[in-house]
């Protein structure tokens, strides 16, 4: 984890591995696919968490960012729930999710470290 305080990276640099993001999945779709659909699109007041309108909600922003929205809000009926570890899972999910490439470190749940991650677009 210290390499990423150290320097900036973007979703793009492998920031999280494809077992997180497995078990992101799992996690996902315990807390969050009642609300965010289970393909991620969204229904009614929740938001798609894939694809365009996700990318142009966060784009520009750093992981960190997108990160607190989910430990403080979510899941809606119960804020806070999850840990900062659960909900890095998740994290990894949805970026895995927006086509995201896996990398060799897990993402980081610490604060610090998810603000020199931007999530960007190509």
């Amino acid at each position: 984890m210290a390499a990423y305080a150290q320097q900036s990276a973007s979703v793009w640099d492998g920031v999280f591995t494809a077992a997180q993001a497995e078990r992101g999945k799992a996690r996902y779709a315990q807390n969050c696919a009642s609300c965010h659909a289970a393909d991620l699109s969204g229904t009614g007041q929740a938001p798609p968490l894939q694809g365009a309108d996700f990318l142009g909600n966060w784009k520009g922003q750093a992981a960190d960012d997108l990160f607190e929205k989910i430990q403080t809000s979510m899941p809606a009926d119960q804020p806070g729930k999850l840990s900062r570890e659960q909900n890095a899972d998740i994290l990894a999910f949805l970026f895995a999710s927006n086509g995201y490439p896996a990398g060799q470190k897990e993402l980081p749940s610490d604060a610090e470290a998810l603000a020199k991650i931007q999530i960007i677009q190509k």
